[in-house]
């Protein structure tokens, strides 16, 4: 192990001078009297090794011992991680000593004293490489793989495997063998670096398959898929975490991990109470019997930031490679931001825009590529779904952040602090809004044999009525209501029966919180067909008064069970009163 020795403080960066080897994110522990503080190498320049501590670096002096450990920053897996609290380093903060945080105090990531029900999945003499399934345990009604090392190179051959059996996760559950002397005993625990991706997979393809997230503005308008990415972008009260509760509980993913780095202590305790208590419309219990939380508030050291959203990630792979689909949460990734800029400018690097790191797109983007859709070596899949939340002062969305990551996110849900005010929920806006993965061709297909083989032609359309009528809202908003044609009217309202049945969603009604894709195929052709209809009026308020009593009752139709007596009762009420002023 090497030594070292402090020679600089700044803040939250230590420079030490090593008496050996030491390698670029290398941890190393700080020794202050009892204390060992942790840390980590992020650059070396000659003989001085420039550190960022993970803790408070109060009472540090020049002089002080340093001891390299060789390794990077690691997470620890295996089963007893679902349901969760981590901070970034992997503390499980429900088993620390205070209710403060110590500076210097870590717990385990795991419980070595729990034990699991082993049910074997491989057969004794057959060929394995990493991250093949070895057996399974069942934790919270998941089943989790027990895998071999992802740090194999090349094949092994299974020498031995544990019988179906109660086992402790540190007992060795199989054997491998690779030539005569080299054997490798394999338990339920591993190690994996968070800066380094886990690739234990045969092949990541483009994605394809639509995440049904339950949102109907983004369900139609700009779907995401299972294994893409995409970021939401939004002002303080535009309804991000609101947002966030109704995608982690209603998408389809076997796995929720909530990443909250940097965020503010209070928000980050409601999620804390929140959580827990929402309910999982896919098994009936609870949503966090499925979720881990990684908890960074923004009075934390900046660098445990930085390492939040990695070790996140980290644990999202992990779990892919058991062919499972993970839905990773970021909030906010704006505070991870801030803490490489903080990091990048204590080390007196050339500042970008805003004193950002030049580096800043490629860093977000070689971590937004970690997500994706893929195929492991037994022919299975798993994904990683990755939603990330930015927060620009002052909602200004040309600001680094935001622009860096719309070069990597491929889906882009901008929250309008407009349409916040106006209590238009979920505030995202239609305009500015983006899906790009409705471009690719194999989006297309799904969505045509899946939804509708009209369903994009649909999309688009509803798409370029929006645009219209928000052009024709500020015609008349100039020039006044009696200053433009009636037709200018008609087509805004029209615009406006989009906007609230298909846009507008009551994220706490048992009912309209869930659209599934069949009522949304169904509300959308509904819609439209009105658009095409051409009605008569007398003058410009007949329009609104007209569209106002269409628009009520199909939100009614939005809240009554599809396809239900009350449902056909409503649109019976609404056909007649269209007939009323349709113009054959």
């Amino acid at each position: 192990m090497t030594q070292g020795t402090i020679r600089g403080i700044i803040a939250n960066l230590i420079i030490a001078e090593a008496k050996g080897h030491v390698a670029q994110n290398e941890i190393c522990y700080i020794v202050a009297g009892e204390e060992q503080l942790m840390a980590e190498v992020i650059k070396i320049q000659g003989k001085n090794i420039f550190i960022q501590c993970f803790e408070s670096t109060r009472g540090l002096r020049v002089g002080m011992p340093v001891n390299f450990t060789g390794r990077m920053l690691e997470v620890e897996v295996g089963p007893g991680m679902l349901s969760r609290i981590y901070d970034g380093l992997q503390n499980d903060l429900e088993t620390m000593d205070s209710l403060f945080l110590q500076r210097g105090q870590y717990t385990p990531a795991l419980d070595d004293n729990s034990r699991w029900d082993f049910r074997p999945l491989a057969t004794v003499g057959q060929s394995v490489r990493a991250g093949d399934w070895l057996g399974e345990v069942t934790e919270n009604g998941m089943a989790i793989k027990i895998m071999a090392p992802f740090d194999l190179e090349g094949e092994y051959q299974l020498k031995s495997l544990a019988e179906a059996g109660t086992y402790g996760i540190r007992d060795t559950v199989a054997t491998l063998a690779n030539g005569k002397d080299h054997q490798l005993e394999v338990n339920m625990v591993q190690r994996w670096p968070v800066k380094v991706a886990l690739k234990a997979y045969s092949e990541k393809i483009r994605p394809y398959k639509m995440l049904e997230t339950g949102v109907r503005t983004i369900d139609c308008l700009n779907p995401i898929v299972e294994g893409g990415t995409g970021f939401i972008p939004g002002p303080f009260g535009s309804g991000k975490t609101v947002l966030q509760h109704a995608i982690s509980k209603q998408a389809e993913a076997d796995i929720i991990i909530f990443a909250a780095c940097g965020e503010r202590a209070n928000e980050v305790v409601e999620i804390f109470y929140e959580f827990p208590e929402l309910e999982d419309p896919r098994t009936g219990g609870k949503l966090m019997d499925r979720t881990i939380i990684i908890a960074n508030t923004s009075n934390m050291p900046v660098a445990a930031r930085e390492a939040s959203v990695y070790t996140a990630m980290t644990l999202a792979e992990y779990y892919r490679t058991m062919g499972l689909r993970v839905l990773l949460l970021a909030d906010s990734t704006s505070r991870w931001a801030q803490a490489l800029r903080e990091m990048s400018n204590r080390l007196e690097e050339l500042p970008g825009p805003d004193a950002f790191p030049m580096d800043l797109t490629a860093v977000i983007a070689n971590f937004y590529a970690r997500a994706g859709y893929v195929y492991l070596n037994n022919g299975e899949t798993g994904s990683i779904t990755f939603l990330g939340t930015v927060s620009p002062a002052g909602g200004n969305l040309k600001e680094p952040v935001t622009e860096a990551t719309k070069k990597s996110a491929r889906c882009f849900y901008s929250l309008s602090q407009r349409r916040a005010d106006q209590k238009r929920y979920p505030s995202i806006d239609p305009v500015s809004s983006y899906s790009k993965y409705l471009e690719y061709p194999e989006m297309q297909e799904y969505l045509a044999e899946k939804i509708s083989p009209t369903w994009v032609e649909q999309v688009i359309q509803a798409k370029d009525i929006l645009l219209r009528g928000k052009e024709l809202n500020d015609q008349i908003s100039i020039l006044g209501d009696d200053g433009v044609p009636i037709e200018y009217h008609d087509i805004y309202w029209k615009s406006e029966v989009i906007d609230f049945i298909i846009l507008q969603q009551d994220a706490f009604d048992k009912i309209d919180a869930l659209t599934k894709l069949d009522r949304l195929e169904y509300m959308l052709k509904r819609v439209l067909d009105i658009y095409r209809m051409r009605f008569e009026y007398q003058n410009f308020e007949e329009v609104g008064t007209f569209f106002k009593r269409v628009i009520n009752l199909l939100r009614q139709m939005n809240y009554a069970e599809f396809q239900s007596e009350q449902f056909q009762a409503y649109e019976k009420e609404l056909e007649s009163m269209l007939n009323e002023r349709r113009i054959a």
